[in-house]
Order: structure tokens, then C-alpha cells, then sequence
């Protein structure tokens, strides 16, 4: 590993910190190495360049199906839950009352009411399911879906590929990882994590920076040896390979020297009037920030909303301490939601932009259908809902159903895998190709028999 501010090698046993993503000159830690290059010309798993970026939006605790997008207003008192449904702008479709901005919006967005997974209700699987599209098994953690267009397709220019937002995801009760790095892909395809509160008023990067200690003159003097270098490997660098490796060295040079890399993350370009539309608060300044991001070239941002789903008003409802009461869907997190996401809709659609990003708000999975004896809703991953905009996806529709009270799917069942294999699909990517699996075994990028869903486009 090369750092650009040292002699020596510096090892890593326990992934990249920010300022260690910015001292690795490597080319894998921007997306790229020699044998990846090579491997995936081989294995042919990119099929297109479509150039869509996607931003996922993980609503970590798992919306309720029933007071969000998927009502129930003629089910039992006890099913149907506290709110109330409201038109949107597409006749027919019908989404909560917490919602108002975002049902002006439905137009843009499809609706898949159907998803499903068979593993365990806990958090932690369905993180991981959602995100990788499998359930870690055997010791080996899978790729985010994030870290495997990273990995594909590098990055674009001098800012990374996948960036997550604005922290990772931390105790949700498990001990299992939460399908949130680049898994048996390696650490250097991990995803750039930002580890700050955007809506903080001193917010800053400054690890986007070069560290203190490398001044323009040590900068300017390890540039001027490589013409040293250059002459006495003249023969090596004529090679495809050599090529390749001074383009990522530059690449990595030009990641902590770049302009565009720090502005991207300079919220403070933003006016009051736009940071008031996307709501003041940590996931409201995700929001605008992943759409800075994705403006600058980052391929791939996921937004956490929250970090833990205990002693914080979060979407797990179970009704009682130290989890969230269902009425705070109403007072706080419908709002917080409803003002980001719309906002973040707008902002792309207005500036030609939504046709190739991809926008996906997605739990780990849905509540129980009917209300608990604590007022609240348990987990269910038996069925829920997720919405789709942008990126090829065609608003203004409903895909697949769930029965009466929102318990199981009745049209069109959507598994968590083929979740994955969507936005994948989404983003060019052969589903049949092999990706360089766990202990140097090809495995497929998406388990046989998991496919796309094609209704969606």
C-alpha cells in the first residue's frame, strides 16, 4: 500500500479510516487494480455502461407497510392503525397522511408493495439481505450492492464510488454485521463513510484535505521524482499494466488534491431555502449532501437515517421503551422523511438528473399487521413495502399486492434478493456473471434464480 505522505507501508487490521482512505495511494482503494481490471474483462460482468448512479436511502428500524405505503383503511381498527390515507397525484394510488409532500410526488415513484424474505425477524439479517441480497452464512460477509459497482466499475474521475452517509449502521440488538462494507470483495472496496452529522452548524470534512504535515513543497517533490522513476523502469512502463498503474496513482493523487472531491461536501454552498426544504436535521442533510455527491460523479450513496433503534425515535415501533411509539410517525418521522425525500425528488427531477439516479427508500423489512398490546407494530418480514424512483424506474405505479390486513404477499411476491438483483440490473451489471468469491471461488453476482424485477421499468 502505498501512502503518498510516507515511506514505508502501512498495514490495516481493522479496515480504513477517513484519513487512511485519503493517505492509500493504492489503486484498489479508489476501485481499481491490476488483477480486478483483468478479471472482469475476463468474466464479462458489466454488460453495459449505462452510467446510472444510485442513491439508497435506508430507513434502519423497518417502516410499518400500513401506516406508510401500503393502507389498510377498510381492515379492522386494530390493523388499519392511527392514520389515514390521502390521494396523490396519480389517481388510485393512495399513500399515508404523514406523507403530503411526497404524495404530491407519485408521478416519479413506484410503489412495490410485495417484498418478502424468509430468514429472521432481527434487524441484522434483514440489513444484510436487503443490502447484498444474501444472508451471510459460513463465516463470509457478501458485498453491498454499493461495493460491487464500486468494485465493477471504479470511480469516476477523483472522488470515491460508494460513499455512505453519514454513519454506519451500529447496535440494532444483533451481533451479526449488517451488510453495510465490501465483504469477502475486500477492504479496500469498502465504502468511503463520511462518520459526521451534516446538519451539525460546524460541520466540515476535513480529512477531504491533505493532512497538515504534507506541505505543497513535500507535495511538489515527491511529483518531481517521477521522472526518476520513469526513466530507470522505461521498459515496464511501456507495458498495458504500467499504464494502468501511473493512471491510478495519479487517480489517488488527485483524490486528495481535487477541488470537486472537498466542494462536494461544502454544504455550506447550499442556500437556507434549500436546507429548510430538506428539513434541518441528520438525515434531511444526508439527503442534500448525497445529491451533491452524486452531482460531483459518486456512483453509489447510501443514507442511513438512523444509526441504532434503541432510546431514539426511530422507525422501530415496537411501543414501549427503549424502543418508538407509533405516534411518532405522525408528529416527527413521517415529516423528517416526507420533507427529505421530496425534496431530494425535486432537486433531481428539476436538474435532469432523476432519470439516471436511481432513488431506493428501503427497511430491513415490515411490522406485524396488527397493533401490539404496547400500541405498536413487531417486526414482520413476511411483507412490506419499498419505493422506487428514478434511474429507468416508471412512476406513477403499484407493483404486486399484499392481502387485506398487509400480512402476506398476494401478487407479484418480491424477494429481498431479487431487491438486489434489481438495482444491479439497474446499473448495467450482468446478474449471470461471476464476481471473485470467498476463498478465491468464483461466485455469481446474484444466486441462480434470482432475477430482476422487470415490472418496475
Amino acid at each position: 500500500m502505498i501512502r503518498l505522505d510516507a515511506d514505508r507501508c502501512v498495514h490495516f487490521c481493522d479496515g480504513l479510516t477517513r484519513r487512511d482512505f485519503l493517505h492509500a495511494g493504492t489503486i484498489g482503494v479508489l476501485g481499481l487494480t491490476l488483477s480486478d481490471l483483468f478479471r472482469l474483462k475476463a468474466y464479462g460482468a458489466v454488460e453495459e455502461d449505462n452510467d446510472v448512479n444510485v442513491i439508497m436511502l435506508f430507513l434502519v428500524g423497518a417502516p410499518s407497510q400500513l401506516d406508510t405505503w401500503d393502507m389498510k383503511p377498510d381492515a379492522p381498527a386494530e390493523v388499519r392503525g392511527p392514520y389515514k390515507p390521502i390521494p396523490t397525484n396519480v389517481p388510485g394510488i393512495q399513500i399515508s397522511e404523514v406523507f403530503p409532500r411526497m404524495a404530491k410526488h407519485a408521478d416519479k415513484y413506484a410503489l412495490l408493495r410485495s417484498v418478502y424474505y424468509s430468514g429472521v425477524a432481527v434487524h441484522d439479517a434483514g440489513h444484510q439481505v436487503m443490502q447484498t441480497g444474501r444472508l451471510f452464512q459460513a463465516g463470509f460477509e457478501y458485498p453491498h450492492v454499493g461495493s460491487v459497482l464500486g468494485f465493477l466499475k471504479g470511480p469516476k474521475g477523483d472522488v470515491p464510488a460508494h460513499v455512505l452517509l453519514p454513519r454506519p449502521i451500529g447496535n440494532t440488538g444483533g451481533n451479526m454485521p449488517h451488510g453495510q462494507t465490501a465483504g469477502f470483495l475486500g477492504k479496500p472496496h469498502d465504502p468511503f463513510v463520511l462518520n459526521a452529522d451534516p446538519s451539525d452548524p460546524s460541520f466540515k470534512v476535513p480529512d477531504l484535505l491533505p493532512p497538515d504535515y504534507i506541505s505543497a513543497l513535500r507535495a511538489d517533490r515527491r511529483r518531481s521524482l517521477r521522472p526518476v522513476v520513469d526513466g530507470a523502469v522505461k521498459g515496464f512502463e511501456a507495458s498495458p499494466q504500467a499504464r494502468l498503474l501511473d493512471s491510478s496513482f495519479h487517480e489517488a493523487y488527485n483524490l486528495i488534491s481535487s477541488v470537486r472531491a472537498r466542494e462536494a461536501f461544502e454544504l455550506g454552498k447550499e442556500t437556507d431555502k434549500v436546507k429548510d426544504r430538506y428539513g434541518r436535521n441528520r438525515f434531511g442533510m444526508s439527503c442534500l449532501l448525497a445529491r451533491r455527491l452524486i452531482e460531483a460523479g459518486v456512483r453509489f450513496v447510501t443514507v442511513n437515517m438512523f444509526e441504532t433503534v434503541f432510546n431514539e425515535i426511530t422507525w422501530d415501533i415496537h411501543g414501549s421503551a427503549p424502543f418508538s411509539p407509533i405516534s411518532c410517525y405522525g408528529d416527527l418521522l413521517g415529516p423528517m422523511f416526507d420533507n427529505a425525500y421530496s425534496s431530494l425528488l425535486e432537486d433531481l427531477h428539476d436538474r435532469g438528473m432523476l432519470e439516471n439516479t436511481l432513488v431506493l427508500a428501503m427497511g430491513e423489512f415490515g411490522r406485524t399487521p396488527k397493533v401490539n398490546p404496547a400500541g405498536g407494530r413487531d417486526h414482520w418480514p413476511q411483507c412490506w413495502t419499498i419505493v422506487w424512483a428514478g434511474g429507468g424506474v416508471k412512476g406513477g405505479q403499484v407493483v404486486g399486492a399484499s392481502d387485506e390486513i398487509g400480512a402476506y404477499p398476494k401478487d407479484r411476491p418480491a424477494s429481498a434478493s431479487s431487491v438486489a438483483a434489481t438495482v444491479l440490473r439497474a446499473i448495467g451489471v450482468n446478474l449471470e456473471a461471476d464476481l471473485p468469491g470467498p476463498q478465491n471461488r468464483p461466485l455469481r453476482v446474484v444466486d441462480h434464480g434470482v432475477e430482476p424485477i422487470k415490472e418496475l421499468f
